[in-house]
């Protein structure tokens, strides 16, 4: 089975800058992730952009949809920012129906200490292998239908809807 894996940025991909204290994106972290959780699934990575989620428009969802529509794997891995991650799940899932995509993210850079990011790409690898076309949501070590579920920011987890 082959997995695209579309990279569009959010939290998972975005580093530290010691001189400024902020977080910006310089490059994905995806490649350096598979190797280091040492996975052999076969995946084909395409970064699509990196964009922080707040900062999604339309336009880019079109683009993330013509990207799953127009791929020949049936199996869709999508990195994304966790602030409008339902959103887009939401808009992906009107228009597809016969693939299986699952969205992730993390709440803390991949770079940085104590990152739920591997643990979220483990959880979304298995789930998007094992689920039923449709779209899902994989964080906090749990698989979520793309509409039961939503971000408690106030805990900073996905909790169902």
């Amino acid at each position: 089975m082959k997995i695209k894996v579309l990279i569009t940025g959010g939290t998972i991909d975005k580093a530290y800058k010691e001189l400024t204290g902020e977080l910006s994106f310089t490059e994905t972290h995806m490649v350096d992730m598979f190797n280091r959780g040492r996975s052999m699934a076969d995946t084909l990575s395409e970064v699509l952009f990196l964009k922080d989620s707040l900062e999604m428009v339309d336009s880019d969802r079109e683009f993330i949809l013509d990207k799953c529509l127009s791929c020949d794997e049936q199996h869709i891995l999508i990195t994304h920012g966790t602030d409008t991650m339902v959103q887009t799940a939401k808009f992906l899932a009107e228009k597809i129906k016969d693939k299986t995509l699952v969205l992730f993210g993390s709440m803390i850079p991949y770079s940085v200490d104590n990152s739920d990011a591997l643990f979220n790409l483990g959880v979304a690898l298995s789930a998007v292998q094992l689920k039923k076309p449709g779209v899902y949501i994989a964080m906090n070590g749990r698989v979520f239908d793309f509409d039961q579920v939503k971000k408690d920011k106030s805990l900073g987890i996905f909790i169902d809807a």
